[in-house]
């Protein structure tokens, strides 16, 4: 996501519950993505879909740009680093994910791809940018692995390729939303909104004739149920959800806002469970605890410091 210098603002008892529970809603917002996802698969190959999803809903933040009297940059460096964002950000994680969830359960898809957080330090790490770990930290790293090791694994030991790829191809996703973490710096002069909408449109400029080449959408018969899930998806999942996204920002603060990656675990698994009948190992249930206090350990005590600064 985007990185916001704003400070959050003091807020009332009503403005906190407010917050709270957009913030709970965008958790569902995204979780639900991987739903949408896996039933939008089932009759639209995966790069049409994400196509139409990434084209409905730039436009959809373009209209909401015009609508506040804004216009998107022109220059061409800025667009360059709009395209960039764009395979970090949506091309390459969402194609990944919709080609995954082929054969990946919508819950299992969520946990695997909560795992950004934990990229985001290595990759900061590894570029000189990270701040200097704590031990709670590393035992955060140590615990986020670990959990994504432990739903893998036994697919992994058994040999078993086409889940293991998929399984591997969620994660692969993950890191990609790391590295447009750190990559999003690059846009701080910039209102959040503008690199939205710009990568969102770019990632439509370079999946439309890909689609168009692979898969011939004129000659493909989807399901209602498969229109359905793709027009929430764009609409809800991507369009609406970085409209709260941004509100948040602006409440929050960016830090506070981080906790939706983690919110949005168990409300995946729980959509996955009550929509589609999915359910979870036992060793990926403690794959899920494992994460989820992963990314509680790394997250937590940044925000504490930065709020007492």
């Amino acid at each position: 996501m985007i990185p916001s210098t704003a400070a959050a603002a003091p807020r009332s008892g009503a403005g906190r519950f407010t917050d709270l529970a957009l913030l709970l809603l965008l958790a569902t917002l995204w979780g639900g993505s991987y739903s949408f996802i896996k039933v939008g698969v089932e009759t639209i190959p995966p790069v049409t879909l994400i196509a139409a999803r990434t084209l409905l809903a730039g436009a959809i933040l373009l209209v909401l740009i015009r609508w506040r009297g804004l216009r998107l940059p022109r220059d061409p460096a800025t667009w360059r680093l709009f395209l960039v964002q764009a395979c970090l950000n949506s091309v390459v994680p969402f194609t990944l994910i919709a080609w995954a969830e082929r054969s990946v359960e919508a819950g299992l898809a969520t946990i695997l791809s909560s795992t950004s957080p934990i990229f985001v330090v290595l990759l900061g790490l590894l570029a000189g940018t990270g701040e200097r770990l704590s031990l709670l930290k590393l035992a955060g790293i140590a615990s986020g692995l670990a959990g994504t090791l432990l739903i893998v694994g036994t697919e992994a030991m058994a040999g078993i390729g086409a889940d293991l790829a998929a399984q591997l191809a969620l994660v692969a996703a993950s890191l990609c939303y790391g590295g447009a973490a750190l990559f999003g710096r690059h846009f701080k002069g910039l209102d959040p909104i503008m690199p939205a909408a710009g990568s969102l449109l770019c990632g439509a400029a370079l999946l439309i004739p890909l689609s168009l080449a692979v898969d011939r959408p004129w000659t493909l018969a989807p399901s209602g149920a498969s229109i359905q899930a793709l027009l929430a998806l764009s609409v809800a999942s991507t369009a609406l959800a970085f409209v709260i996204y941004f509100r948040l920002i602006a409440r929050l603060g960016s830090v506070a806002t981080t906790s939706v990656a983690y919110l949005r675990v168990p409300t995946g698994v729980l959509i996955g469970m009550v929509f589609l009948g999915e359910s979870l190992a036992p060793t990926a249930w403690a794959g899920l605890v494992l994460i989820v206090g992963g990314v509680l350990a790394m997250t937590m005590p940044a925000r504490r410091r930065r709020n007492l600064t």
